[in-house]
């Protein structure tokens, strides 16, 4: 009996080094679950063959170069659940795509290629796009992680690689805090233990016994709302009632996703930044019902009297001292991880946009205290990032934002750098 939290759509992303498999086993998925049209294979034949990488690779440059660029999303459905899949590029160039993608992910499968190691080597080493690609999933936070080792067809003794690259990845993952969700050999050429594992040339192939990819996929929880974080909710759309002659209630709904806690009408809540106060009289859903809503869910909320609020406000629990700053007042200083994804470098005293929830306020670079070598974690010191480097970056805030570290909470933890001439996206911000 699975939980009701399982009937969720799983959002995974696959990563890894480059040419480890990630577009050909998003392939094999979609086309042994019957996802993918005929019209559709056959566009992707080539000699004869169904090229399944083609699946996902869509951009002529994709096509060209024989690897992902771009972070490329895909759908299917089994009778279990339904799934959203993110191919990730393996590129290093292209980390910050990777990052993108793995922010809002449930789970993250990582590829590893067995053709690449020295499998026969029980003390083999592993990539260093392995290491980091599952490092960036654990930092970001990403519920489960799943390392399916790849291409152990085409190895002499697929027992003996198995063992001896699950080996491996227990080691590092023990060293790098890592907790795996499971591991598991597939072949995503041939399909073995992708789908299913009635179609291996033998039932204990590699010496493996457990369920195929797809089945552990289907068991893996979708991401726990935050319900334990005191309530935040930020407005993003304002609007008028038609009958401008309510007097018993506000005449405004600020519509939004609640994004921490709970809300029901009598709740008192905080507007920030203002600070004034007032009392939920009715929560809506999506149908203009009135509801009670949870953390991850849209909602519409009106208050017992007219309040100042626009777009980019927040509406907090009255007593949200555990939100940011003492008193719930926010902080105008924040110590931070960024990813930077700009191709000029983050250096100390440039200006960005950031934003918070639907709030823009302007960011200084104050100091870059260090960059983190993503192949071991270790602090290394430097005066700048680098793009598609990640590193703990001080930043100063024109006007306070409301936060909690990112360990404890996604949504309110989480920022993005926007450059203030170009406004390209230049950084995920991970508050610690």
């Amino acid at each position: 009996m699975r939980n009701n939290q399982h009937f969720s759509a799983l959002q995974f992303i696959t990563c890894g080094s480059v040419d480890d498999g990630k577009s050909t086993l998003i392939g094999r998925l979609l086309v042994d679950t019957k996802a993918v049209l005929q019209d559709h294979l056959a566009g992707v034949q080539r000699s004869g063959e169904t090229d399944l990488a083609l699946l996902t690779d869509g951009l002529s440059a994709e096509r060209e170069q024989g690897i992902t660029i771009d972070v490329a999303y895909r759908y299917f459905n089994t009778e279990a659940r339904k799934f959203i899949i993110g191919d990730a590029p393996g590129h290093e160039q292209y980390t910050r795509n990777m990052v993108t993608a793995a922010s809002s992910a449930d789970a993250a499968v990582v590829l590893v290629d067995a053709i690449k190691l020295d499998w026969a080597n029980p003390n083999l080493q592993l990539l260093p796009q392995t290491r980091r690609h599952s490092l960036l999933v654990n930092l970001l936070r990403v519920p489960s992680i799943v390392f399916a080792i790849n291409k152990l067809d085409a190895v002499a003794d697929a027992t003996v690689a198995y063992q001896n690259i699950a080996g491996a990845l227990e080691k590092f993952a023990k060293e790098a805090g890592i907790t795996v969700a499971a591991m598991v050999p597939v072949s995503a050429l041939k399909g073995w233990n992708v789908v299913t594992t009635e179609n291996n040339d033998q039932a204990d192939w590699c010496g493996y016994t457990g369920p195929s990819l797809l089945s552990i996929l289907e068991d893996l929880p979708v991401t726990p709302a935050e319900t334990n974080v005191a309530f935040s909710f930020p407005v993003q759309w304002v609007e008028k009632f038609h009958d401008s002659g309510v007097t018993t209630q506000g005449r405004r709904v600020f519509w939004g996703r609640v994004a921490t806690g709970s809300i029901e009408p009598g709740q008192t809540i905080k507007v920030f930044p203002s600070g004034q106060t007032a009392v939920v009289s009715q929560v809506l859903s999506a149908t203009r019902q009135p509801q009670n809503k949870a953390a991850g869910h849209s909602a519409g909320i009106v208050l017992d009297r007219e309040v100042d609020v626009s777009r980019g406000d927040w509406l907090l629990a009255e007593k949200s001292a555990s939100l940011g700053a003492p008193e719930g007042q926010g902080q105008r200083q924040l110590s931070t991880t960024i990813a930077w994804m700009d191709d000029e470098p983050l250096v100390a005293g440039r200006l960005y946009w950031a934003l918070h929830g639907h709030r823009w306020v302007k960011a200084k670079v104050q100091r870059v205290v260090h960059r983190l070598n993503v192949n071991t974690l270790a602090e290394e010191e430097a005066t700048e990032l680098a793009p598609n480097a990640i590193g703990h970056v001080t930043l100063a805030l024109q006007e306070p934002l409301v936060t909690l570290p990112f360990a404890q909470s996604r949504i309110l933890g989480a920022l993005v750098l926007v450059d203030t001439a170009s406004h390209k996206t230049s950084g995920a911000v991970l508050v610690n």
